[in-house]
């Protein structure tokens, strides 16, 4: 069964950058997309960039444009997020997610389908 794995994250100083990782493994796996979401203590999840498997096309939330960077890895089923002038504010934990049916680039979390366990990013002095 597939599945995805984050890594990268950790406590970085405001201003500072962090990459997150996102491995895909199975079998099954398949997406038409591959979005990074994020959730804060006590508010809801939500979307901070996806990928199209397709053409290559991002969609970014407006508060990461600039700053973050989705991209593909050369190993097929490996995701990246770039985070650069990392905020307080940007502090949560990130998820990666897949969506096998849509491949719109959707913001919204129900399209995507499978995701992994997260990772933790905080931004302090």
């Amino acid at each position: 069964q597939a599945q995805l794995v984050e890594s990268g994250g950790g406590l970085v100083q405001p201003g500072g950058s962090l990459r997150l990782s996102c491995v895909a493994s199975g079998r099954t796996f398949s997406w038409y997309a591959v979005g990074w979401f994020r959730q804060a203590p006590g508010k809801e999840r939500e979307f901070v960039a996806a990928i199209s498997r397709s053409s290559g096309n991002t969609n970014y939330a407006d508060s990461g444009k600039g700053r973050f960077t989705i991209s593909r890895g050369n190993a097929k089923n490996t995701f990246y997020l770039q985070m650069n002038s990392l905020k307080p504010e940007d502090t949560a934990t990130y998820y990666c997610a897949a969506d096998s049916l849509f491949g719109s680039l959707s913001v919204n979390p129900r399209q995507y389908d499978l995701w992994g366990q997260g990772t933790q990013v905080t931004v302090s002095s």
